[in-house]
């Protein structure tokens, strides 16, 4: 098995090897798309930031009009709005005038001629209006401002959207972008460039495009530019990324044919490991919530190498799954959990003992005698013994796998589903298979924070499992509010970094001796996880 994965891995690993090359094209268009998209919008907040300037500038200059001018039409209001255009250089006329558009006065006494190019829209935060209109004499279109002076009389003043003409746009943009100016209701103010392939686009992926909004003003900038037009002007950067593909590739494939020769990969010694032993439990407490005691333990397990690295099981259970080592390996656990806790067994008879089984031990009933083999004559009694199954990981509802569940609850062993909530379960198959603990998973827990009342999520699992008859444990607990939560739920057992991680054995009988065997420590011990259940 170790020389047939050994060679897939090596050849698998050849593939990869030019993965570099083949994916040069790919990396630099996100490159190029990634840098140019924020180009892009850099441009585009920098024009909205001088329609702002503009906007603000007319808004201003209109309230000082008006604060300064005791009434309207008068020589001193005139005068007002005169001084206010020498020192504003966005201020292009000021215009009083009804509701019904008759004008009144403005800042050179003529009529003001103007084109209404969309409706009047508010402004959150500010008492006026704005409209967007065509002023005669002036290039781009106008920002008409608008303040009610009383119920019969209106002050409004223009400004330029931009302070330059539309072609103007193009500067603060990448080299052949298209931009549109419109207001968020859908009216278009200005455009710039020509946005006919844009709107008749097939794939938005042909574009890098922007958007930003002229902050609390009713304002949007729309850009955007063909993607093939700024690809084409990093053809410098497409050959040295090229060229380093090619180095990476050719170092990478290097590498693998000094593995071939040394063949000493992690994963491959992992058979060695388990026969050598050191494939070692871990014990991580389950806690009764209610009174604080050791209710038992879940058994996981560490690699300990000779070397004193420990490597989590995270790196080697799938493998081991895929491979069906993990069943050797749980059958040398077994083994040791029985040499490890049969003192503390004995001493302290309701203490339960949770063993993870894999999805390949439900294939037949070899399990089933290994640990009646194992247990049989043991101080560790089978009622002790709570066999977990990963929710993550369907064992199906075939006759072998029925068969094994009868298997263990016949020598009077629970069942557990691990991982509640996560993977393929649902009521008809829990009570297909019979379960007797639910392990609700961490993910659910942690929505319980010092503010939380309900989790309507978690209390459902819950109330499931109380419908279904079933014990439960909650995993992952790490604060006093998610033990008191659940305690208050019901939930009486629980594990987690609040109570203790996974132990050595040594730790793990001192701490369970402490907590439920009478001794003159016991309070001490007793003390810290009478806390997280206060």
């Amino acid at each position: 098995m170790k020389s047939w994965y050994s060679h897939i891995v090596v050849l698998l690993a050849a593939l990869i090897a030019f993965v570099p090359v083949l994916g040069v094209d790919y990396l630099l268009d996100n490159y190029v798309r990634v840098r140019e998209q924020a180009a892009l919008q850099s441009g585009v907040e920098h024009i909205t930031e001088k329609i702002q300037a503009t906007a603000n500038a007319g808004i201003e200059g209109l309230r000082q009009i008006v604060n300064d001018s005791p009434s309207l039409c008068t020589p001193t209001f005139v005068g007002n709005i005169l001084k206010q255009m020498e020192s504003n250089l966005y201020l292009r006329q000021v215009l009083v005038e009804n509701a019904d558009g008759a004008q009144f006065c403005d800042a050179f006494g003529r009529d003001v001629k103007y084109v209404r190019l969309s409706d009047d829209l508010g402004m959150p935060g500010r008492s006026e209006t704005i409209a967007v209109v065509r002023l005669a004499g002036l290039a781009v279109p106008a920002l008409k401002i608008t303040q009610n002076y009383s119920s019969t009389r209106r002050v409004s003043a223009f400004v330029p959207v931009l302070p330059y003409a539309p072609e103007g746009i193009a500067g603060d943009l990448v080299t052949g972008s298209m931009a549109q100016i419109s207001l968020t209701n859908g009216t278009l103010v200005s455009t710039a460039g020509d946005p006919t392939a844009y709107e008749r686009r097939t794939n938005d992926a042909d574009f890098i495009s922007a958007q930003a909004f002229a902050g609390e003003l009713p304002v949007r900038i729309d850009a955007a530019v063909p993607f093939a037009l700024v690809r084409a002007t990093y053809s410098d950067l497409d050959i040295s990324f090229t060229v380093i593909a090619a180095a990476m590739s050719g170092a990478f494939l290097l590498l693998m044919l000094q593995y071939v020769r040394r063949s000493q990969l992690p994963a491959f010694d992992l058979e060695r490991a388990i026969q050598a032993g050191e494939i070692k439990p871990y014990y991580q407490p389950i806690v009764n919530l209610s009174t604080g005691k050791i209710a038992g333990c879940e058994v996981l397990c560490r690699w300990e190498k000779r070397s004193g690295q420990i490597v989590p099981p995270g790196s080697f259970i799938d493998y081991a799954e895929v491979t069906g080592l993990a069943v050797p390996m749980t059958l040398s656990l077994m083994q040791q959990v029985r040499a490890d806790m049969s003192d503390l067994a004995r001493e302290i008879p309701d203490l339960k003992i949770s063993i993870n089984l894999f999805e390949g031990h439900f294939r037949d009933s070899t399990i089933v005698e290994d640990v009646q083999a194992i247990f049989g004559d043991s101080p560790i009694g089978f009622r002790q013994l709570c066999f977990e199954i990963t929710e993550r990981r369907p064992i199906g509802n075939s006759a072998a796998a029925n068969s094994v569940i009868a298997g263990l609850h016949a020598l009077g062993c629970k069942l557990a589903m691990d991982d509640v909530g996560t993977g393929h379960s649902n009521l008809a198959y829990m009570q297909t298979l019979g379960v007797d603990v639910i392990k609700i998973d961490r993910v659910f827990v942690d929505m319980v924070d010092a503010e939380t009342t309900t989790v309507p999520v978690l209390d459902g699992l819950i109330a499931m499992a109380r419908d279904l008859g079933t014990e439960v444990v909650a995993e992952g607990v790490e604060t006093q509010e998610q033990a008191i939560y659940l305690r208050n739920h019901g939930v009486l057992m629980a594990q987690g970094f609040l109570f203790a991680p996974a132990l050595r054995v040594a730790q793990f009988r001192e701490l369970a001796r402490g907590l439920n065997v009478p001794s003159k420590g016991k309070a001490q011990a007793d003390g810290k996880l009478r806390t997280a259940a206060a």
